[in-house]
């Protein structure tokens, strides 16, 4: 039996509705997906959290010590309790290995891979990959702290500041977007101490160094009047003083949990998960399994609705994970909204589109992809514009195809009515808005289906699959801050910690050991690829095959994914790309096509599927 749509019907036995979360049955993961992502046992076990931490660390209040993070990674590891249920063991199966059943279970994080030493005991282990070949601090460093706005989880918020014609300042800005939640968030605790945080509106500018590298210069925070007090702003520098200094890593901090947040909420739940939920529905609601743009986004659609699904019931839910262990708090959902209805554009998730609106490249017939870098060493860029090229290309042979006249397009009525429903109803908020592209010609659907896979594809491995190895030890990336700056009020307890141990005041700032545990083992989560993941190239689908022409350009495709890998293996390689190569420089791997049993942050899939 077949829908109107000609899609086959599967029989109601095979409906999937785990965790009691209803999609469609065409959109639920197969049996070897579910065995691998099992959210209620995964959060099941997230709960059981604050009563191991209680018990590692005395308490659940905060950090004492740098030790005590050290002591995540100790062989002595956390007691299990014997009834938790045995299958807990495969949800994430990239960091979590079964050394060898015995009567006392533990859990152990694994200290950083380069450092990393086998110790003989017979326990459960989470395997915790870090690759900082040894630089134990380098999250300290500014140097580093400036490289990763350009090559790690978040490389899509820096901008380059206009108002200089030398082009050498660059912004990471979260001012306006968070200022009017600084009141809101500081407020939470009122309602429950163990969710207090804090936050600022802040920008952060970087300038830009002769060898292609940034160096951060100034961090701007800003706390809108409240409780009385007057508006503040202060402006941090580094320093060569204790105090200033002290002062300088404690902004940094702040500014990395707004980053996080952003993150989180905005380049990847927002920019990638959510948006494409339209594109998924009008597909199937409006073209044929038997209509050619169908054929062609579907492996790109894989698992996305009941992955969010998932996350909308236990991850990004009213009190669930996100709002208890990020500075948003539970505005976490709302402030995404905001960030919906004030900056997204879908003519500017095309890539080269997004970079020339952040100021990060300009149009330039004569540089490759027809853009110039305003850094050239921009691992992300780099590797994501070539990336885009290889697609677009496969998109251009597959359309032409199957339009090879220019009114083919607009008199095809699936087509349009799919264009219409994306536009009107998916992302009805922002129908009425004039960048939104018209659907005429084979050229407005090659950039149209182009934009929609690189979200799918390209630029959701960019967001997502780097996580654990860069966010996991959260010192460098921590996803909250629960302290003030010391000097906002020099007449509180904040203040005397700080000049009598300002290390101390480090430590309270990050995430409590909850808050920090429970990230951690979510984001290994999120890092994984699952076993039966489809990634670009790497297999044909059925319907391509069909067609001796789609054969050859689908193999041309594969080619073309194949030399990346190369090229960004030479790039990895190259001594002078100070972004991606140097001592502890983690080489940029997030956009490598192809995966691996073993791999990590490699492998781009057709789909957002975790």
């Amino acid at each position: 039996m077949f829908c109107n749509t000609f899609s086959e019907r599967k029989p109601i036995g095979d409906e999937n509705r785990a965790d009691d979360i209803y999609v469609p049955r065409d959109e639920a993961f197969s049996d070897i997906k579910l065995a691998a992502f099992d959210s209620k046992k995964t959060y099941s076990f997230v709960s059981t959290l604050p009563t191991l931490i209680e018990t590692k660390f005395d308490g659940d209040k905060k950090f004492e010590y740098f030790t005590e993070i050290d002591e995540l990674f100790d062989e002595d590891g956390f007691s299990i309790p014997p009834n938790l249920n045995e299958s807990i063991w495969n949800i994430i199966p990239r960091w979590i290995r079964k050394i060898k059943e015995t009567g006392e279970q533990y859990l152990q994080f694994e200290t950083p891979e380069a450092l990393h030493k086998e110790f003989n005991v017979e326990h459960i282990v989470i395997r915790v990959f870090f690759t900082f070949a040894g630089d134990k601090f380098f999250w300290f460093r500014d140097e580093e702290f400036a490289r990763q706005t350009l090559a790690r989880l978040n490389p899509c918020s820096i901008q380059l500041i206009t108002a200089i014609q030398q082009k050498k300042l660059f912004i990471l800005d979260y001012h306006d977007l968070f200022l009017p939640y600084v009141e809101k968030v500081r407020h939470i605790e009122d309602e429950d101490e163990a969710l207090k945080t804090t936050l600022y509106g802040s920008r952060t500018i970087f300038f830009l160094n002769p060898d292609d590298t940034l160096r951060p210069v100034a961090i701007e925070l800003t706390r809108p009047p409240m409780d009385g007090k007057p508006f503040w702003r202060k402006v941090y520098t580094p320093s060569w003083n204790s105090t200033d200094s002290w002062l300088w890593r404690l902004a940094k901090a702040h500014v990395l949990a707004h980053d996080a947040g952003y993150h989180q909420l905005v380049s990847h739940w927002l920019s990638t998960h959510c948006v494409v939920e339209p594109y998924v529905i009008a597909t199937n609601r409006q073209l044929s399994v038997i209509h050619p743009i169908y054929r062609l986004l579907h492996p790109h659609f894989r698992y996305t609705v009941e992955i969010n699904a998932f996350a909308r019931k236990d991850l990004v839910n009213a009190g669930g994970i996100i709002e208890s262990t990020f500075s948003p708090g539970k505005y976490s959902m709302e402030l995404s909204s905001v960030a919906y209805d004030k900056q997204w554009r879908f003519d500017h998730e095309a890539l080269p589109k997004n970079l020339i609106s952040r100021r990060m490249a300009a149009e330039d017939p004569c540089s490759p992809h027809g853009l110039k870098l305003t850094i050239e060493d921009y691992p992300y860029a780099k590797d994501g514009l070539d990336l885009w090229d290889i697609l677009k290309k496969w998109v251009t042979d597959y359309v032409n195809h199957y339009y090879p006249n220019q009114s083919l397009v607009e008199s095809d009525e699936e087509l349009q009515a799919w264009w219409t429903e994306i536009r009107t109803v998916g992302h009805g908020d922002k129908e009425d808005e004039p960048w939104w592209p018209v659907l005429k010609t084979p050229q407005d659907l090659i950039e149209t289906i182009t934009t929609i896979i690189w979200v799918t594809s390209g630029q959701h491995a960019a967001v997502n699959f780097g996580q654990y190895t860069y966010a996991g030890y959260f010192p460098n990336r921590p996803a909250i801050t629960r302290l003030n700056m010391p000097d906002e009020d020099k007449s509180n307890e904040i203040w005397k910690i700080f000049n009598e141990k300002p290390d101390n005041a480090l430590l309270h700032t990050f995430p409590n050991p909850t808050q920090a545990t429970k990230v951690m083992l979510i984001l290994s989560l999120l890092s994984c690829h699952s076993p039966d993941e489809e990634f670009l190239g790497k297999d044909m689908e059925p319907a391509w095959g069909e067609d001796p022409e789609i054969k050859v350009a689908f193999e041309e495709f594969r080619g073309r994914l194949m030399e990346l890998e190369g090229t960004i293996n030479e790039r990895n390689g190259d001594i002078n790309l100070k972004n991606r190569n140097g001592a502890g420089v983690v080489p940029y791997n997030l956009l490598k096509p192809f995966w691996k049993d073993g791999d990590k942050e490699k492998g781009v899939p057709y789909s957002i599927s975790i």
